[in-house]
């Protein structure tokens, strides 16, 4: 790498550890044009500073190719497969079982821009057009699945689709969900039973008021804040 670094740039060891996720064709592919780590770099710059593509520093490959490259990764679940892989080492080193019995779900709307086109719709309670994202998390934090939809839809209404990744993800080994009260409703319930899981709805103390710090439930909320470091992840954009 001739250029000055980023800091969002990777370093040796978390490169090497990532590079077999990506490795779709050989990393010395006659065809390869810029190394994989320059295309990753250009990758996680974007995500970290939220810059849209066509803004991307020229010392970094053309911003098309990065482009590219990096809708191939989403269409093989590269980083889906590295992150099923890093919670279930990150649970084993802290002594816990490699795969959930508890997941925990929120969503989060996020504001669109004029590129989001049919995605987004309008949040009534946040009062924000845009897009949902709705995450479900383990009691350590790790992303187990997440769901988009534009803003205008309930959280309840995605409960059964957001269960059903969650139990293709763990092998069905999720006993419990735990929610806040905008997944209150029987509908929810049985959407989640359908899938052999319990929905547990966590509420507020009945006469509190201002932010409360609920058992668990916490915990996604924790998971949006990590993400919001990331500014990419803050709008809807196309991809």
């Amino acid at each position: 790498m001739t250029r000055r670094a980023y800091r969002s740039d990777l370093d040796d060891e978390t490169y090497l550890f990532i590079l077999p996720y990506f490795l779709l064709t050989p990393e010395d592919t006659a065809q390869r044009i810029y190394p994989i780590r320059e295309v990753l770099n250009s990758l996680f710059w974007i995500a970290r500073t939220g810059s849209p593509w066509e803004y991307l520093p020229h010392d970094f490959p053309p911003y098309k190719i990065v482009h590219q490259q990096a809708l191939r990764w989403f269409e093989h679940g590269c980083f889906e497969n590295l992150v099923h892989d890093l919670r279930m080492m990150d649970r084993a080193a802290v002594g816990r079982d490699s795969v959930p019995s508890v997941a925990i779900i929120d969503s989060r709307t996020l504001q669109s821009t004029p590129e989001s086109g049919h995605r987004s719709g309008y949040d009534g309670a946040k009062k924000r057009n845009g897009s949902k994202v709705h995450a479900a998390v383990d009691t350590l934090g790790h992303v187990i699945a997440l769901l988009v939809t534009s803003a205008d839809e309930q959280d309840r209404e995605q409960v059964y689709d957001l269960c059903h990744q969650i139990q293709t993800v763990t092998g069905d080994c999720i006993d419990v969900v735990l929610a806040d009260g905008g997944y209150t409703g029987e509908q929810a319930e049985i959407d989640a039973a359908l899938l052999d899981i319990e929905l547990v709805v966590v509420k507020r103390p009945a006469g509190a008021s201002g932010f409360v710090l609920l058992p668990k439930r916490w915990i996604v909320e924790r998971n949006f804040a990590w993400a919001a470091r990331f500014r990419r992840l803050l709008i809807t954009v196309e991809v």
